[in-house]
């Protein structure tokens, strides 16, 4: 049965347009996206938002397997896949089929883009590997994301971002020191991957108007989390030393973690001496705490940090968050309240910068959209479109890219190449 207080989907104002004659940073460069799941329709998504059309190749069984993944879900279409594929146009193509391949290939020869996270060998045994097209298609950049990269010992395992947290040694990162490892509950290297593989092509288009030729790009997840140790593992290659889980609270600053206010918990990070003697000072008049020779730098601090947490949290738990929030923040001290999802999303801070917005959608009416995170003065980012139904412009786009009339796009439905779709647009 259910709840009588049952979750409602929050109200939302509209999607506030972009100026209409503004331009878009890409000029509109033709991206055919072979990608599912996260990696690569996060890199093609933040593409569209920046100009660029982008069709989105899928399986007429089923499509991408985020449309199935359970979670919320309006109009047949889950939050997940909503979530990754904002400002594309679906066309389904069997490609197990010739016929389905003829019609990838005749795209790919006109795109700008083409991005792929298949399993290394799946694109060649398609005819669609780089060799292949740049052959016909010279200028072609061409997108290649997969879990450990086309070369090298594991080149052809298959890989998810949870077990490279795990494999890169990232995982032994999160957590606390005295209990096991965590993985991070967003898929934090899928989605930075994304944005890498964006950073990769954007760097190849621009090489492009320099050399007048495409380029074959490559980023792997395990090459990703590799960089995302940064100092972690910088600091293991220079002593040797293995960095552990330290949880909320960094070893070598303090006072920074967590603290309990009389109603809640806040973040709080001070991590120079300025900043320690501004909190205790000025937001907690308590200059002893400042001159106290325990807490004078902030190596003192670390060194004394459980006599400090003592200290800071019999003070914290006099008052009410919001007071101390309003006392931090009057002082310029960086600290914040720790908040749920849902309390984020209604947080005025998210309101004042029209993160969240509702966008039409053909089946739900209308959907959530998050805003992605830049913004342009001059060039700003494309008007959200919500993420497609399943072949959904299958032959609006094969119509208006390849001038296949009704007879032809007849054919290919009759044998097959569609699949059982009955969204073709």
């Amino acid at each position: 049965m259910a709840s009588a207080h049952a979750a409602r989907r929050p109200e939302l104002p509209a999607h506030d347009p972009r100026p209409h004659a503004a331009p878009t940073a890409l000029p509109g460069p033709l991206v055919i996206d072979f990608s599912r799941v996260v990696a690569g329709p996060i890199c093609t998504q933040l593409l569209a938002d920046l100009g660029a059309r982008v069709i989105k190749i899928e399986n007429p069984a089923g499509g991408d397997d985020m449309r199935h993944v359970r979670m919320a879900a309006l109009g047949g279409e889950s939050a997940a896949f909503l979530a990754f594929n904002r400002g594309k146009r679906s066309v389904a193509l069997d490609l197990s089929r010739p016929e389905g391949r003829d019609v990838a290939l005749a795209l790919v020869r006109q795109a700008d883009v083409l991005v792929e996270n298949f399993s290394t060998g799946v694109m060649e045994r398609l005819g669609l590997g780089y060799d292949a097209v740049a052959a016909s298609n010279p200028r072609l950049v061409y997108c290649s994301i997969s879990a450990y990269g086309r070369s090298g010992t594991y080149a052809r395992r298959s890989g998810y971002d949870p077990v490279v947290q795990a494999e890169s040694g990232l995982m032994s990162l999160n957590g606390f020191a005295d209990g096991p490892p965590v993985r991070m509950g967003p898929p934090m290297i899928d989605i930075s991957t994304g944005m890498m593989a964006c950073n990769a092509v954007l760097a190849a288009l621009l090489a492009r108007e320099h050399t007048g030729l495409g380029q074959h790009a490559e980023v792997a997840l395990f090459d990703n989390a590799a960089a995302i140790s940064s100092m972690f593992g910088m600091s293991h290659l220079m002593n040797g030393e293995t960095p552990t889980r330290f949880g909320q609270a960094p070893e070598g600053a303090a006072p920074v973690g967590l603290f309990q206010a009389a109603d809640g918990p806040f973040y709080l990070t001070c991590v120079s001496d300025r900043l320690y003697r501004r909190l205790v000072v000025d937001v907690l008049a308590r200059p002893d705490l400042a001159d106290d020779p325990r807490f004078a730098t902030n190596h003192d601090r670390a060194t004394h940090r459980a006599e400090l947490q003592i200290a800071l949290d019999g003070i914290f738990a006099t008052r009410s968050r919001a007071e101390w929030m309003a006392r931090l923040q009057d002082a310029n001290v960086p600290a914040g309240p720790v908040r749920t999802v849902a309390e984020a999303f209604a947080s005025p801070e998210m309101i004042a910068r029209g993160i969240a917005s509702d966008i039409p959608h053909p089946s739900a009416g209308a959907i959530p959209n998050i805003a992605p995170p830049f913004r342009f003065s001059r060039t700003p980012t494309a008007d959200p479109v919500a993420a497609p139904l399943l072949g959904q412009h299958t032959r609006t786009v094969l119509a208006e890219l390849l001038g296949y009339d009704e007879a032809r796009l007849n054919a290919l439905a009759a044998c097959g190449v569609f699949g059982n779709t009955t969204r073709q647009g």
